[in-house]
């Protein structure tokens, strides 16, 4: 009888550190605790990491709860601030705004959905901007957060909420903790990969001091160069710039000199667009942009004549490719990070991409032989993730109604099908797309079709059973309670100063 035991992964290898590297060796030690298996990351610091993400989503307070990670802590060590959403500038027509939230807009008061009330209202011109109808965005506005109740009395006070941070010292903090659960750290550069010359699994990388390291599974977050997944398996790389072409970005950080608000900022410029990340200690900014439309020289000069402070350091300058790896796990190989894929920071997906990759290889934990099942439907759902995400980040650009040639081609670009869809979907009916899983629900849709002046051409006809009257006044006492709601909340930076004076100020 063969012992099952034998086939189990007992040594596990991460290539590259960086926040990619450490969320994947936290949560590795945390899940893995109390078995056999040993976790060596090989980190180099010759090696530079890309280190501007500091933006998240909600979906990274699931991450924390899983490590048991304390929040307020964490936003101390990492100069945290609260995001309830982005703020869009300019993108549909210059001096447009609107924010996508973490919440929902309304709340139900009839058959139909809560939309399709506001836009029957709006036909009429007697609806009030569509976000004055949702608690996360008001709240955003006037600066304001509190932690959302457990059981809401109101469906209006059922939001969530992410962080501002600094992606650096959240991956320190995360080493510290991976450490502490037997995660160990090899300083060096991988020079040399030892692969199976029969099954093509890896067996043993070599640094460039001369020690080879062997493991089972072997986890590539090298970054762009794709130093396993691309470098040594030849995986290939599906090429997206036709769909997302900016292609460059050059990122500063910034003293700060206005608010810092609960919530994060992506400004449209000539040929890309401008991001504002508030931190307790200072603003990040970068302009994403694509090469063709306008030069590194006037790119760089456009986000230096937009800080709001002095400059605290040089600008940076980043190249990539929009895109994704043809499979993400590729033998004994995952490619976690940007080592997968890269696809634009506008909606703060990098790290939450890092955490479903890591959540997808904990639910399909393979042993030695990595069977084909696993790796396939590990590629089948995180194949799905890039896709569903490239259509929303596309939504953004086809839906501008600018005049600069750049703009001008992407609303004129081929769209995926995919997209083209759920744009005449909403527009004909304002059906709004819903998945069982997926990273965008419906909410971060009509954000953005409503933020971006794509008002449709009809809506549920059981939205016309409510007389005007009853309408208006429905409407009117949603934004009475949400402004009565936020009038309640605390001030955003009175909360950030209350957690630095716990946990680094040293007081109870």
């Amino acid at each position: 009888m063969n012992d099952r035991s034998d086939q189990a992964v007992r040594e596990i290898v991460i290539v590259g550190g960086g926040t990619a590297g450490w969320m994947t060796a936290a949560a590795l030690s945390q899940k893995l605790a109390g078995t056999d298996t040993k976790i060596r990351l090989i980190e180099s610091a010759e090696i530079g990491t890309v280190g501007v993400g500091e933006a998240t989503l909600p979906q990274i307070r699931e991450f924390n709860r899983l490590l048991d990670i304390d929040e307020a802590e964490l936003m101390a060590r990492t100069s945290a601030t609260i995001k309830l959403g982005i703020e869009f500038r300019d993108w549909g027509r210059a001096g447009d705004h609107y924010i996508h939230p973490f919440g929902v807009h309304g709340e139900p008061i009839g058959p139909a959905d809560f939309h399709h009330y506001w836009i029957r209202q709006n036909a009429v011109g007697q609806a009030e901007d569509f976000g004055s109808y949702c608690l996360p965005i008001v709240a955003a506005r006037e600066g304001r957060f509190d932690t959302p109740p457990a059981s809401p009395v109101s469906p209006l006070q059922d939001y969530t909420y992410a962080f501002q941070f600094d992606a650096s010292l959240y991956a320190a903090f995360l080493a510290d903790y991976a450490g502490a659960r037997g995660t160990k750290r090899i300083e060096g550069k991988v020079v040399a990969v030892d692969s199976d010359g029969e099954s093509g699994f890896i067996r043993s990388v070599t640094l460039a001091s001369g020690q080879g390291i062997e493991g089972d599974l072997f986890i590539d977050c090298s970054g762009f160069r794709g130093l396993l997944i691309e470098q040594e398996m030849e995986t290939g790389f599906a090429d997206w710039s036709e769909w997302l072409p900016c292609n460059r970005a050059f990122a500063v950080p910034c003293a700060i000199s206005g608010r810092v608000g609960p919530y994060t900022r992506a400004t449209a410029r000539s040929a890309g667009w401008q991001w504002r990340i508030p931190l307790q200690h200072r603003i990040g900014n970068g302009h994403v942009y694509c090469n063709r439309y306008i030069s590194d020289q006037d790119a760089v000069d456009v986000l230096m004549a937009n800080l709001e402070g002095e400059p605290v350091a040089d600008p940076k300058q980043l190249f990539f490719t929009t895109g994704k790896r043809n499979r993400l796990w590729n033998r004994n190989c995952v490619a976690i990070g940007l080592s997968g894929g890269f696809l634009e920071p506008l909606e703060s997906t990098s790290i939450d991409l890092i955490q479903s990759g890591i959540l997808n290889l904990i639910a399909l934990f393979p042993d030695k032989h990595c069977a084909s099942s696993d790796v396939d439907e590990y590629n089948r759902l995180m194949d799905l993730e890039y896709d569903r995400i490239r259509d929303f980040l596309m939504l953004h650009y086809v839906l501008n109604q600018r005049d600069e040639p750049f703009w001008q081609d992407m609303r004129e670009m081929k769209w995926p099908d995919s997209l083209r869809d759920k744009i005449e979907a909403f527009k004909r009916r304002a059906l709004v797309p819903h998945y069982d899983h997926g990273l965008f629900q419906p909410a971060s849709w009509l954000s953005v079709f409503l933020g971006q002046n794509l008002l449709p051409e009809s809506w549920d006809p059981r939205a016309d059973a409510m007389g005007a009257g009853d309408l208006a006044v429905r409407l009117s006492d949603i934004r009475a309670m949400i402004a009565s709601d936020v009038d309640r909340m605390s001030e955003h930076l009175a909360l950030i100063e209350q957690y630095r004076a716990t946990y680094i100020g040293g007081s109870a």
